[in-house]
């Protein structure tokens, strides 16, 4: 397979990129690692008239440390450096979990940290750790820069609130207090595969071992990662045990829409991802007081 004809360009500055995205508009692609996308152009199924390379943009490959204790990620910061970085695994230890599960090292060596965001994969793990985690995406456009709740910035299926123009810069993530733990969990078919469902799971313990504080985000419920609010809140204040994570993960589940494909039905999906978020909230309940100790 050859992808159609386009017109490459390779700036080497965020304001180089904006130009082009302004000047192309929607028939301008970003391209970042390519995991993503060189398939699709493969398959034909992108047909972008421009492609703007940013890998020479080395403004955007970076990992900091915020002054309120979280971390900053560059867009094109990869994928591995990010699993690799104590930095970040230490203050945030939900993005370990996470791209232990993406894909396989060879993706992870060269896919990008926004790459993964911006592309908007329902069934992808960075988008989900992001939204568990009440993360900021920051874009930026000729016409200045947003900063966007995670939660807020997917819209639909490999759809974000992203203008044409615009270009995903960072992801800011907060740390993890202490008594907290993190788990995330999935099932595929096979190491590597695209998961049939999941759960990235935030569990903050009081003294008496009881949750003080909880975040669920749901991997294939939908066709945009999911906060499971009113499961929550339903763990709030009680032990996280096998009982109150079961029935957690029903309410989780219950008003989701899974997509059917030909590895399961909504229904079959639907029950894989509440096994995750059952399996994810134990996980992190006991970490979490595994690190109260």
């Amino acid at each position: 397979m050859k992808p159609p004809p386009f017109e490459l360009h390779r700036p080497t500055s965020v304001e180089e990129v904006l130009s082009l995205l302004a000047e192309h508009g929607d028939d301008a692609k970003v391209l970042a690692g390519g995991q993503s996308l060189i398939p699709l152009l493969n398959f034909r199924l992108a047909r972008p008239e421009v492609l703007v390379d940013i890998n020479r943009v080395t403004e955007l490959d970076r990992i900091s440390a915020s002054p309120d204790g979280g971390i900053s990620i560059g867009a094109l910061t990869r994928q591995a450096a990010v699993e690799a970085s104590e930095l970040a695994v230490t203050r945030n230890p939900l993005l370990g979990d996470a791209l232990r599960l993406v894909a396989h090292p060879q993706i992870r060596n060269r896919g990008t940290f926004g790459g993964s965001v911006a592309h908007a994969d329902p069934a992808a793990e960075l988008p989900v750790a992001i939204v568990a985690t009440d993360a900021t995406v920051s874009v930026r456009s000729r016409g200045g820069e947003r900063r966007i709740p995670a939660g807020e910035f997917f819209v639909s299926h490999l759809t974000t609130v992203m203008a044409d123009d615009e270009l995903l810069v960072s992801v800011d993530l907060p740390a993890v207090p202490e008594r907290c733990g993190t788990a995330f969990e999935e099932f595929a078919r096979r190491s590597g595969d695209y998961a049939l469902g999941g759960a990235a799971a935030v569990v903050a313990l009081r003294s008496d071992g009881s949750c003080a504080s909880a975040a669920l985000a749901l991997l294939g419920a939908g066709d945009v990662p999911i906060r499971a609010r009113e499961a929550e809140s339903a763990v709030v204040g009680r032990p996280i045990d096998a009982a109150s994570a079961a029935e957690a993960a029903r309410q989780a589940v219950r008003d989701t829409s899974p997509i059917s494909n030909m590895h399961g039905d909504a229904d079959y999906r639907r029950r894989v991802v509440e096994a995750m978020v059952e399996r994810a909230l134990l996980k992190a309940a006991g970490r979490a007081e595994a690190r109260s100790s």
